[in-house]
């Protein structure tokens, strides 16, 4: 059986006005693009931050209280730190909540989106975290733990960033739209914040008692070459280093998904087929499973959360090296952004090849990342990371 890959997932635009102490005030909260919906205003919301020791009952709470609503995800990949016994010290320029649920207060057909007017052209120019021998050095270190078996296989993600403010966040988004035509792409303008994400994997999707995952571990550039490109599909397909990072994260796939299955329900739908997108070819593999109708949101999340291939084998290891490897907090950034119905079937996407805005301090950054295995040469490791992160620097010129 073959899994859709996804739908033209997200855009959402956020605004809203709200009184605080007698003074009308104005908060960016949403306008909102899924499918052939188009969703504004908000009709409540919960946010929750790092501190909040209550954050699954409450996040349960706000989903009763708007049972039958639709309501909107933003998940910190920090969340982690609530699930296990785990904590992230690292830099932190983009502050963004733990948690954010939205539910919209109109529904409408999306033709009624407006656009925002055309600006002259902003460029922003990035500087990584980590110089190429950083990161080269750092590889070579986290091989030495995968020597010793202390883990397989590991995701390990560094940042790039600039301090400029950003004139016309939808409009950038519309030029990364344009080059990646990502299936779970999403723009968000948020109180604090603004996200724009190309992401073009899906983290889990629920339709009634059966949910599916499809990891994406296995990249490639693309050409322009007809006949170049396909060699360049077939070459992903037979690489035995990707086919074995990607085995590995869906044998980590199919063990969360057995936290919240129904007996014997876990099945690879696919393995390791090559999709072509607009700038990039991805190995995918598609697992699924069936769950009992009364399992909750929240349960799904400490079963699944965060996703294997932003983490590694065995996940919690390796989500504790690479809190010591990598230097600044991840935040948004592998964490997931999705939308649930009000019948509780839900889409969430995985957050990667994005752009996240802090409004306070006009920190602008993307993180970019690959899965590091015995088999992992540094030199083509760097390489995979500026391949994820063309796209990106591409529309920001």
């Amino acid at each position: 059986m073959t899994m859709m890959i996804g739908y033209k997932a997200y855009t959402i635009l956020l605004k809203r006005k709200y009184q605080t102490k007698g003074t009308l005030k104005t908060s960016f909260l949403m306008r909102t693009i899924i499918g052939k919906n188009y969703y504004e205003g908000i009709n409540d919301e919960l946010i929750l931050l790092d501190n909040d020791k209550a954050i699954f009952s409450k996040l349960e709470a706000f989903i009763l209280k708007h049972n039958k609503k639709t309501k909107l995800f933003f998940i910190s990949y920090d969340l982690k730190n609530k699930i296990e016994r785990l904590e992230s010290k690292n830099l932190d320029n983009i502050s963004f909540p733990m948690l954010h649920c939205i539910i919209p207060e109109i529904i409408r057909n999306k033709e009624d989106f407006e656009t925002s007017n055309p600006v002259k052209n902003q460029k922003l120019t990035f500087h990584p975290e980590f110089s190429k021998e950083e990161y080269l050095t750092k590889i070579k270190k986290i091989k030495t733990h995968i020597q010793q078996g202390d883990i397989y296989e590991t995701n390990f993600c560094y940042k790039w960033e600039t301090y400029q403010k950003l004139e016309n966040g939808y409009q950038l988004y519309e030029k990364l739209e344009k080059l990646t035509k990502a299936p779970f792409s999403v723009y968000a303008e948020l109180n604090n914040h603004i996200i724009l994400s190309a992401s073009p994997e899906r983290f889990l999707k629920r339709r009634g008692n059966q949910l599916i995952s499809q990891p994406i571990k296995g990249t490639s550039k693309r050409s322009s070459n007809i006949k170049a490109d396909m060699e360049l599909i077939n070459k992903l397909k037979e690489d035995p280093k990707e086919r074995a990072e990607n085995i590995m994260i869906v044998d980590l796939v199919r063990n969360d998904l057995s936290k919240v299955a129904i007996n014997n329900s876990v099945t690879v739908e696919e393995l390791c087929e090559v999709y072509t997108f607009e700038n990039i070819h991805q190995m995918i593999s598609t697992v699924s499973c069936e769950v009992d109708l009364s399992t909750s949101f929240s349960e799904i999340l400490k079963g699944l959360f965060p996703m294997g291939s932003m983490t590694g084998v065995p996940k919690i290891r390796a989500m504790e090296l690479m809190e010591h490897y990598e230097e600044s907090k991840r935040g948004l950034y592998s964490g997931a952004l999705g939308v649930m119905l009000p019948n509780g079937d839900f889409d969430l996407n995985v957050v990667i090849r994005t752009l996240v805005y802090n409004k306070n301090n006009n920190c602008l950054s993307f993180n970019v990342g690959g899965a590091i295995t015995m088999e992992s040469c540094p030199e083509k490791e760097y390489e995979e990371t500026l391949i994820k992160a063309k796209a990106i620097l591409d529309a920001c010129k």
